[in-house]
């Protein structure tokens, strides 16, 4: 999709042919989870990025009536939801969140559509309720390219942006994000009603989820328990995969993380480039609470934090031998991820060695992350003198590395099958932060086109087009000064 399309000024309902195939959601099973809300419109909305596959899952089209609807500027026959939460930032608890620069519009078949950065809700605490166009960008296209490296997520299915002035820094103008998920329920869902002793209200969100999320629970003999063991191993499964694709979130705040398992609440995030086990995305992490190395404890600390709201319906044995399976599934998703991407087969925990022996020699040589996993793929896994020896320039480390690598694999490797399989694990598109800002500025002056260029590519990781070699390149240097805060 390239171009804009503008022209909206109508303040009516939602044209009935557009409101067939929507339901009011959770906000109608559930009104006690928040708040019914009026979007507020934005100033001359135009469509920036949409995503044709989503929008086909969904059965919607892109049209003048439907940008209306993400905009604030025409209705359901029902009000906007937003929900309330809490959550412990940074560590520390924060009593009351919620939904604070977006809606709940409603759901189409199994899956909640949410406008985030449409407008001051309850739970603003004194916010505008906005998002800023690059934050939106960003949301929109890492959501979307998760989504194609196999990496659990919530997706988005189009960016609007507008002419409406939203103040940061300095005055940027505001955009929508639109945000598809089967579920928008956060651990801090559960741990608001919790610490807030409303211990009806905690069963039955715990009751409605297993019903219409996790059904197959239902019949369990002990359902919650079941219901907890699975939010720990999804959870463990998506930080696996951060771990292996070089994934960094930023803001892993229990507010931030989906019982589904699902990559949520996208703001400072970035994918590495040179390896640094301990890098910081977030400027604002001062301490290092999230670096990348950091993602895997946390993750079981963020599990605790919900297992602790259970307490009324679940025995301490029980929560423990919930939490134990966390280690094991995190161990075995990693090694799996990593040993299809290095041609490990039938990896075990042993592997593990060979694995952290080869980050740290591109930890040592300053080599390119991703780069130098794909360009595994194009050696001869038997020879001697391949372009990743000339990549750590002679070092006899990875000499040793790569003889001891060798003996891994064994003989009777073929070095064609061994490249395709290598290109299926090893993706040469990721959305680097340099790339993601040159859509930004670019979509800022008012064209989406290499926003939308950007976006395709990234449907297309494993498998770039000849037009894509912009997006297959190593970082440049100047990207290195770019910084990120929880605003981005």
């Amino acid at each position: 999709m390239d171009g804009n399309v503008t022209g909206i000024n109508s303040e009516a309902a939602v044209t009935l042919p557009l409101a067939q195939g929507w339901q009011a959601g959770i906000g109608a099973r559930l009104p006690w989870l928040g708040s019914e809300v009026a979007a507020q419109p934005l100033a001359n909305p135009r469509w920036l990025g949409w995503s044709d596959d989503l929008a086909e899952t969904l059965s919607l089209n892109r049209s003048l009536d439907l940008l209306a609807l993400f905009a604030g500027q025409q209705s359901l026959p029902w009000p906007g939801f937003a929900q309330v939460y809490s959550g412990h930032q940074f560590g520390g608890y924060t009593p009351r969140l919620g939904d604070g620069r977006g809606l709940h519009l409603g759901q189409r078949g199994e899956y909640e559509l949410f406008a985030k950065g449409s407008g001051p809700t309850p739970y603003s605490r004194g916010g505008d309720g906005r998002a800023v166009l690059r934050s939106a960008v960003r949301e929109f296209l890492i959501s979307e390219a998760l989504h194609h490296l196999g990496v659990a997520t919530t997706r988005a299915l189009a960016v609007i942006g507008s002419d409406t002035p939203v103040w940061r820094e300095e005055q940027e103008t505001g955009a929508i994000t639109v945000r598809v998920s089967c579920s928008h329920l956060r651990f801090g869902h559960f741990e608001y009603f919790f610490y807030t002793r409303q211990q009806d209200q905690l069963e039955a969100l715990i009751r409605d989820s297993i019903d219409t999320l996790f059904p197959q629970l239902a019949a369990e003999p002990e359902p919650i328990l079941a219901w907890l063991v699975d939010v720990v191993q999804r959870t463990a499964e998506t930080v696996a995969d951060w771990q292996a694709f070089g994934f960094c979130h930023g803001v892993l705040n229990t507010d931030n993380m989906s019982i589904l398992g699902e990559t949520f609440d996208f703001g400072p995030f970035a994918f590495l480039n040179q390896f640094d086990s301990g890098h910081i995305c977030n400027h604002s992490d001062h301490t290092g609470r999230y670096a990348f190395d950091q993602q895997p404890g946390i993750g079981l600390w963020n599990l605790n934090k919900l297992a602790l709201t259970l307490t009324p319906f679940l025995s301490e044995t029980q929560l423990r031998d919930a939490l134990a399976e966390y280690e094991p599934a995190l161990v075995a998703r990693y090694l799996a991820r990593m040993g299809a991407r290095l041609g490990l087969e039938d990896p075990t925990e042993e592997d593990l060695a060979l694995i952290t022996e080869l980050l740290n020699l591109m930890g040592r040589s300053g080599v390119d992350y991703h780069l130098t996993l794909r360009q595994l793929g194009q050696c001869d896994p038997s020879g001697q003198d391949t372009p990743l020896h000339r990549q750590f320039q002679g070092q006899s480390d990875f000499d040793a590395w790569w003889l001891r690598y060798q003996q891994r694999l064994g003989g009777g490797t073929v070095a064609s099958d061994w490249g395709q399989q290598r290109n299926r694990a090893n993706p040469a598109i990721l959305l680097r932060t340099h790339l993601a800002q040159q859509a930004i500025a670019a979509a800022e002056q008012g064209n989406n086109r290499p926003l939308m260029r950007l976006h395709r590519a990234l449907t297309r990781p494993y498998d770039p087009r000849p037009q894509d070699h912009p997006f297959i390149e190593e970082a440049p240097s100047w990207s290195r000064s770019l910084t990120l805060s929880c605003s981005s």
